[in-house]
């Protein structure tokens, strides 16, 4: 829980997080290599000097690292792991589901794990859904239209054996679509991220929610007009965020054109552990005002109520999260921080 400097307490959930392995030992070949480096380059690259890890524990970090820093010294008090297989560059996966599983299962009060599958695997995808549900009970999906597959280097929300997966998904009750809409990871490919297919797939899938992690950066004007357009689609801000410390005024002109769009309830926190730690991120976003000129061009205040909503409440509306019913099991946990 987060406490503000007003004593008011903040339910967070984070929406965004990972449990990978991009350690050599699991790295399949050069582009493992350069998918965990280019991760690390965000991270160096966007955090606060004080918040910076070694690289060897950026590659590879323990359950009980995850926890502490997401619970313990973070504020979330639940977060989304979400799965990104990458099976053709880790040998293991990056981050599966059944690593993702093995630490909810050690705290399920805290964690919703999500699934992921690839479209482009024909039946055998549709039938992977299935063990997603069967197995885990998902209630949403990881898609990362970029990853490599063979000889495939990209997919589109619109290929023919995507729309079968998302009618497999509406019909099993898998509501919450995560689509990386965002900044390229080397050495994936830059236009396998384009966000014009959204457009399309939220139209054809009203019963879905289409969560767009990351606001379709460094595309934010066109994921502003189709979720304007398309009213189940959400951007996530996974990745947007952390410019909150090094680019300030940067992320005002973000956060302003995402609520003069699409308003405070279409946007979810997300700190995309572990990339970044949430304290900070938190901490941050709750003291940041939107510079004069940039709200008063937009017409548009980054207030109290509305922080509360992307930290928290419009994740745990899309999640079914009963709060006061999650705050009274979390009740007996000690962990929890104020603000400094």
């Amino acid at each position: 829980m987060f406490r503000t400097p007003e004593g008011k307490d903040i339910f967070v959930v984070d929406g965004h997080t990972h449990f990978w392995d991009g350690s050599p030992d699991n790295q399949k070949n050069v582009h493992g290599k350069q998918f965990i480096d280019c991760f690390y380059a965000y991270h160096t690259g966007l955090s606060p000097k004080d918040q910076l890890w070694e690289k060897s524990k950026f590659e590879k970090y323990s359950a009980d690292d995850l926890y502490r820093d997401l619970f313990i010294d973070g504020p979330d008090d639940m977060a989304i792991v979400q799965s990104t297989y990458l099976k053709d560059f880790y040998k293991n996966g990056f981050n599966t589901i059944e690593r993702n599983a093995e630490v909810a299962k050690r705290y399920p009060e805290r964690f919703i794990v999500n699934g992921a599958f690839d479209p482009r695997d024909g039946e055998k995808a549709l039938e992977y859904i299935h063990f997603l549900k069967e197995t885990y009970n998902v209630k949403g999906v990881k898609m990362y239209t970029a990853e490599w597959n063979g000889a495939s280097k990209g997919w589109k929300l619109t290929d023919p054996d995507a729309y079968k997966c998302f009618e497999l998904c509406d019909k099993l009750g898998i509501r919450n679509i995560h689509v990386h809409k965002g900044p390229t990871i080397l050495p994936l490919s830059k236009d396998a991220f384009d966000v014009h297919d959204v457009d399309h797939a939220a139209t054809d899938f009203q019963g879905l929610n289409w969560i767009i992690e990351h606001c379709g950066l460094p595309r934010l004007d066109d994921f502003c007009w189709i979720a304007t357009q398309e009213t189940n689609v959400y951007g996530g801000l996974a990745v947007a965020l952390p410019f909150i410390h090094s680019r300030p005024r940067y992320f005002g002109e973000v956060i302003a054109e995402l609520l003069f769009w699409i308003g405070p309830e279409k946007i979810l926190f997300g700190s995309d552990y572990a990339i970044w730690t949430p304290r900070w991120l938190v901490e941050k976003f709750w003291a940041y005002q939107i510079p004069d000129d940039i709200a008063a061009e937009r017409g548009v205040q980054l207030t109290d109520e509305i922080k509360e909503k992307i930290l928290g409440l419009n994740a745990a509306r899309l999640y079914n999260i009963d709060i006061a019913a999650k705050k009274k099991a979390l009740a007996s946990s000690p962990f929890s921080i104020a603000a400094e």
